[in-house]
């Protein structure tokens, strides 16, 4: 059990846990996820781990076929602007492994932005913590849960 099943479960919101096989030399955690699963990837989003302003982390969901425009994410978080954090600093501020990142249950929460389109889908697909596993949750759940802010930052 990953911590963000634990977060989920503690929340007491509905939700499920969907898994399969990682390939480890798959270019996209994101676009395997919704292939392996059989699902249109609009609904499956990944969680990126920004920094603002050289310093404050933030995290970032947008869907896996899309990218993040990191000036609209800058103008969303009020910065002047916005880069990829490097791998390791999101991997000791979440306390999961690259792939595997969960908006959920990270060792120390960070500011979330979700990109508006997630508001649109009945249910979406996140990282449950580990690669392979995805856990599905309603869009007001994970916005609840995560305290995000919603704004358009995918391109």
């Amino acid at each position: 059990m990953t911590p963000a099943v634990v977060a989920a479960k503690r929340a007491g919101i509905e939700f499920r846990l969907h898994s399969y096989e990682h390939d480890p030399n798959a270019a996209s955690y994101g676009l395997e996820a919704a292939e392996a699963l059989g699902l249109a990837p609009e609904r499956v989003f990944k969680t990126l781990v920004t920094q603002l302003d050289g310093s404050r982390l933030t995290v970032a969901l947008v869907p896996v076929a899309r990218t993040l425009d990191l000036k609209a994410l800058a103008a969303a978080c009020k910065a002047k602007r916005a880069a990829m954090a490097p791998v390791a600093d999101a991997e000791r501020a979440t306390g999961y492994v690259a792939g595997g990142i969960s908006p959920l249950g990270q060792k120390r929460r960070l500011a979330t932005v979700v990109d508006q389109s997630l508001l649109q889908h009945d249910t979406v697909f996140v990282s449950a913590g580990r690669r392979g596993l995805e856990i599905e949750l309603k869009p007001a759940d994970l916005v609840a849960l995560t305290q995000a802010i919603a704004a358009p930052i995918a391109r």
